[in-house]
């Protein structure tokens, strides 16, 4: 799972079609919830990289397909071990976590029941450490896990899983029309993308007909709030409707960082152009055992504006 300003992101990148096996069994899957999970994490063992230490401009200014792609994949291969550090408890090995609040597919079922994802084909894109796919194969689908970082998937291949790794471009996806039965993304690549239609083309494209393409991202609404989760989180500071998208630049000029703004409508408007028709859409309230915060999530906010919001859509 990825998480919009700053937990972690993903976005579309030159296509690479380089792809790697894991090579450990996977972990049994665990429905309890983060907070209540005793397991040891292997996500918290020590990572040798260390952190960047330069802090980038921030700044509103458009940025292009090729600008966007490459500042995403910088970021994400210079923050992954950061990421896994401090998110991997909550997320675990082996759980399919929706978003910040804690939503699980264990009881949202937005794929469908569990008991009917076994021998499902599944693409996972902005896979993170595969800890979604993990999940997925536990139930005894066959997924694929797909992110734009090679160093996300390294830390997919520490934790271990016996599904495919695949290192490529969520807008120019290396597989074959109607690859799939189903599709998921937890906070990856839509945020991240200057034009979002490629990837769901792309996967409308690779889903079979009748497919099922869930996503979750950042709720739009979040966008006119400034990034915080305490009180100052709560107020207004920009326009919902302004979609300049926001940039962190480097001292040349370059972005190291971009996430791009879509209204609910703009969200709709790119789901239907694109061939998909749009089933349900889940906006996860705050749940009283969840006391943790993940950047601008918290309890505070949580149980007064929506920060997540999950599309569910079919492929006409």
């Amino acid at each position: 799972m990825r998480e919009g300003a700053h937990p972690g992101h993903n976005a579309a990148i030159p296509a690479q079609e380089t792809s790697c096996e894991a090579g450990q069994a996977g972990k049994t899957s665990s429905a309890t919830r983060p907070g209540r999970d005793e397991r040891k994490s292997t996500t918290r063992e020590q990572i040798i990289q260390e952190p960047d230490a330069f802090e980038p401009e921030a700044t509103r200014r458009d940025a292009d397909v090729t600008e966007s792609s490459r500042a995403s994949r910088g970021w994400w291969d210079r923050n992954a071990d950061e990421y896994q550090i401090e998110h991997g408890t909550f997320l675990g090995d082996d759980r399919f976590v929706w978003c910040p609040e804690g939503l699980d597919e264990v009881e949202a079922e937005l794929l469908g029941p569990a008991e009917e994802l076994k021998g499902k084909e599944v693409l996972e894109i902005g896979a993170g450490a595969a800890q979604c796919s993990r999940w997925l194969a536990a139930q005894g689908a066959r997924p694929v896990a797909l992110d734009l970082s090679h160093r996300q998937l390294q830390h997919a291949l520490r934790i271990g899983g016996s599904f495919p790794l695949v290192c490529a471009d969520a807008g120019a996806l290396p597989f074959a029309d109607a690859s799939f039965d189903l599709a998921c993304s937890a906070y990856g690549a839509l945020p991240f993308v200057a034009d979002p239609r490629l990837v769901l083309g792309e996967l409308r494209r690779v889903l079979r007909p009748g497919g099922r393409f869930v996503f979750s991202v950042t709720h739009p609404v979040r966008w006119a709030f400034p990034d915080e989760p305490g009180p100052e989180g709560l107020s207004v500071s920009a326009s919902y409707f302004d979609r300049t998208p926001y940039v962190e630049q480097g001292e040349d000029g370059h972005a190291v960082y971009v996430e791009h703004h879509r209204t609910l409508g703009d969200r709709v408007r790119d789901i239907v152009t694109s061939g998909f028709r749009l089933v349900d859409l889940v906006e996860p309230e705050w749940p009283s055992w969840n006391t943790s915060e993940w950047g601008g999530w918290s309890p505070l906010r949580g149980n007064l504006i929506p920060g997540t919001a999950i599309f569910v859509c079919e492929r006409d």
